[in-house]
């Protein structure tokens, strides 16, 4: 059998990382809509990242992969990883709250868990991970409750653009894996959302013409932290993750997001939060332990069972 991917003290400050950087991006979103059109939300959002990430590699001096080779390989993963799920998102928030987008990405960590364990040998789904995970999604519904499934309307179908998102994040996990793996993670990250850009931009001057230049500032501020920290950092911290956790683990951050993207939206945005959210909450932080596994394992030690 072979070995499994774990995940490491330095991955799971990675996934923090990621968790608290992604769960700002939907009260950015919630921001740029008010002026922003959708398509040059995204558009500039991945085109300032990957200016960002492409400045670094340089800076660096990292190597660049001949792009006759990887240009496919670039589009294809920036387009499931980021243009088309960063499209679903933000046409999503503008009929659902910012934090509940934020829990519906969560389920972003089940379509990667079960898509790693179809697709690598390294990845099963265990029975403690699996138990996880499953905490995790009843967080989730624990926050969303039942109103929500009342009714199909635009409501319902921004939810199930959240979920259509979420599946492309987990995809785009296994296909980065088999198509970046051999690239330094900032060549990777770089060249990942130049292929998104490279969907994006075409779609946002069609769609939308010339993009718009008097914003306010507090649009500014939003878009280059949207693009900067919570695209361009992000990813930096994703591939590496991505590298010594694997795909499944690496999806978990998903469930780190949500709570972030609640309390910002309640204290920026006025959004509530009801008691069944806390309830959520702490389902889902139960969930990340038994993933992790480490914790319950030292209370094992420290309090043996007596046979």
């Amino acid at each position: 059998m072979a070995p499994q991917k774990t995940i490491s003290a330095a991955a799971w400050l990675g996934l923090a990382a990621m968790g608290l950087l992604w769960g700002g991006s939907f009260l950015s979103v919630a921001l740029l809509i008010r002026e922003l059109p959708i398509y040059w939300v995204v558009a500039g959002r991945v085109t300032i990242a990957a200016l960002v990430l492409w400045s670094y590699v340089l800076i660096k001096g990292l190597p660049v992969p001949p792009m006759r080779h990887y240009l496919w390989r670039f589009i294809v993963v920036g387009c499931l990883t980021s243009a088309l799920p960063f499209l679903l998102i933000t046409w999503a928030q503008h009929r659902i709250p910012s934090g509940l987008a934020g829990i519906l990405n969560a389920s972003t960590a089940i379509f990667g868990v079960l898509f790693a364990a179809l697709f690598f040998a390294d990845e099963k789904l265990g029975l403690r991970k699996g138990a996880g995970v499953i905490l995790g999604v009843l967080g989730i519904v624990t926050v969303i409750g039942p109103d929500a499934l009342h009714a199909f309307d635009l409501t319902s179908l921004s939810q199930l653009a959240m979920i259509a998102a979420t599946i492309s994040y987990g995809l785009s996990n296994v296909i980065g894996r088999r198509l970046l793996a051999d690239l330094k993670p900032q060549v990777a990250a770089a060249g990942m959302l130049s292929g998104a850009a490279v969907f994006a931009l075409p779609v946002a001057i069609v769609t939308s013409g010339p993009p718009p230049m008097s914003l306010m500032p507090s649009t500014w501020g939003a878009l280059l932290y949207l693009s900067v920290m919570a695209t361009g950092v992000t990813y930096l911290i994703y591939y590496r993750v991505l590298k010594s956790a694997g795909a499944g683990n690496t999806s978990l951050t998903t469930l780190i997001v949500a709570p972030v993207s609640i309390a910002l939206g309640a204290v920026v945005l006025g959004e509530s939060l009801s008691p069944s959210a806390y309830a959520g909450f702490g389902l889902i932080a139960f969930g990340l332990l038994v993933i992790d596994g480490r914790i319950l394992a030292r209370l094992k030690r420290i309090n043996p069972v007596q046979t």
